[in-house]
């Protein structure tokens, strides 16, 4: 384990650890995992992995697609909802959301995560597409990157759709693809202006780089 996974702890980094070690392998074996653009994402600094939204596999899947330091996920509340999901959901450090009320308990939480150099997953789209093409994402996005000064990689995780989409009791064997893309810098937000008014345009731009992505299948 290296001193940058030590040194960002979780309640437990075991159960992290262990967690996306099994997600990984079976990513691999049954979905034929390939990961693209690691490089991409920075060893050190708050980094926020925004991506496309499709399927319930998608969080393994960027969890599974890089284990270099540990990802803090935003997931929402109802999953905290059993005994074991509100064990485990602590353990591995991810940030409950309520869906539809603008929780600012969760975006003061995931920036000051990121201000503590931490790397947190989010999906801007909010929710799950319908039928696996991209949507419009939420401006709460860019309220999180203007207050945290994080730098942004978008990535595009193509297959979880044909897999595992909504209504389907079990998991296809398709082909699973996860691309990181180039970081977008805090320079590159700043361009599109600043204040509540810039965060539709920041939005806008993830999404434009998670598309591109696409394209590039």
């Amino acid at each position: 384990m290296n001193e940058l996974v030590k040194y960002e702890t979780m309640k437990d980094l075991r159960v992290y650890q262990a967690s996306t070690q099994l997600f990984k392998l079976f990513l691999l074996f049954w979905n034929r995992l390939r990961v693209r653009g690691v490089e991409h994402i920075p060893d050190q600094g708050g980094v926020l992995l925004a991506s496309n939204h499709a399927s319930f596999l998608d969080p393994p899947a960027v969890g599974a697609g890089y284990r270099g330091r540990p990802i803090h996920f935003m997931a929402r509340d109802t999953l905290w909802n059993s005994k074991f999901g509100t064990w485990w959901m602590s353990k591995v450090g991810c940030i409950p959301v309520s869906r539809g009320t603008g929780d600012m308990r969760a975006l003061k939480t995931t920036i000051k995560m990121l201000k503590e150099g931490k790397a947190v997953s989010m999906f801007p789209e909010g929710t799950r597409s319908e039928d696996g093409e991209l949507q419009e994402a939420k401006g709460g996005i860019g309220f999180i990157i203007e207050k945290s000064g994080c730098i942004v990689v978008p990535s595009y995780i193509a297959g979880t759709y044909k897999a595992y989409p909504k209504g389907m009791n079990f998991i296809k064997p398709c082909k699973v693809t996860i691309t990181y893309g180039k970081p977008i810098t805090q320079e590159d937000f700043q361009v599109l202006g600043s204040g509540r008014k810039a965060y539709d345009a920041y939005a806008a731009l993830i999404m434009q780089r998670i598309a591109e992505l696409k394209a590039g299948e």
